[in-house]
């Protein structure tokens, strides 16, 4: 559909390849993959659906990385991740309807509060504290909810789940990691088959990424799990911070609009 030059496939495989190793890490990763694609000329609601093709390879590459280590169990997970995917479906066919407007406005200053609970909270790491709500609650309320919001809009959903993970169910930075990944892939997968079914996913274009992201969160993932908190809490305040200025840097953000600046 689209002809893409060598080097626009190039930038794109590179961009994957990157937004797989920061994702797999501190979440965050559409902020790179996104742009990328746009940049190649490719229209927005195109670029939407073709990047959950190739998120689901980075978020599935390092769910199976962090699984062979130990960090999470698949298939103990898998009612979560299921929950997630149903959140993620039902936000993506709704996503017209939901005051898209008002989650753009609100957004950065969601990730700046996220960036400063783990910047000043010196004792999130990686040893797990006492959950302050039961595994079933948390995957009936708390999982959807984030999945809905992945299905949409988007960006910043790991830092989310992982902000969920550490504060209510008391996991510790590397586990909250691991576990965020696999219900980033349910929730991928949720909102990738509305798309596929309104017919918008370049599936050329997102197997290419889709190799880069797969490679991408396979190395970023063994070098979160060789350095734990002391890489992940610093990568997830730093994305964080970055996408709520990158966010609020555009033109056309909502609330620069609003405030007519």
């Amino acid at each position: 559909m689209h002809d893409l030059a060598f080097q626009f496939l190039a930038l794109l495989f590179l961009a994957a390849f990157l937004a797989g190793f920061i994702d797999s890490i501190a979440g965050g990763g559409g902020m790179i993959s996104v742009p990328a694609m746009l940049l190649a000329g490719i229209p927005p609601l195109e670029t939407l659906g073709t990047n959950k093709l190739q998120s689901l390879f980075g978020s599935g590459s390092a769910s199976l990385a962090y699984a062979r280590k130990g960090h999470v169990n698949l298939r103990e997970q898998l009612p979560m991740a299921v929950m997630s995917a149903l959140g993620a479906a039902l936000g993506a066919v709704l996503a017209t309807v939901v005051p898209g407007d008002v989650l753009k406005a609100i957004l950065p200053f969601m990730l700046v509060a996220i960036a400063f609970y783990f910047a000043l909270k010196p004792s999130v790491g990686d040893v797990d504290r006492a959950q302050r709500i039961t595994p079933f609650l948390f995957s009936l309320t708390i999982v959807p909810m984030i999945g809905f919001y992945d299905g949409v809009f988007g960006p910043g959903t790991g830092s989310f789940f992982m902000l969920a993970f550490i504060a209510l169910a008391g996991f510790g930075v590397l586990k909250a990691t691991a576990h965020t990944k696999f219900l980033n892939f349910g929730s991928n997968i949720g909102a990738f088959i509305v798309f596929v079914l309104y017919g918008v996913v370049l599936w050329k274009v997102g197997f290419l990424m889709g190799a880069g992201q797969f490679a991408g969160a396979q190395v970023g993932s063994r070098f979160a799990m060789k350095n734990g908190a002391k890489i992940i809490k610093p990568l997830l305040v730093t994305t964080c911070m970055v996408l709520a200025i990158k966010l609020l840097s555009d033109p056309v953000h909502p609330l620069r609009l609003w405030l007519g600046i």
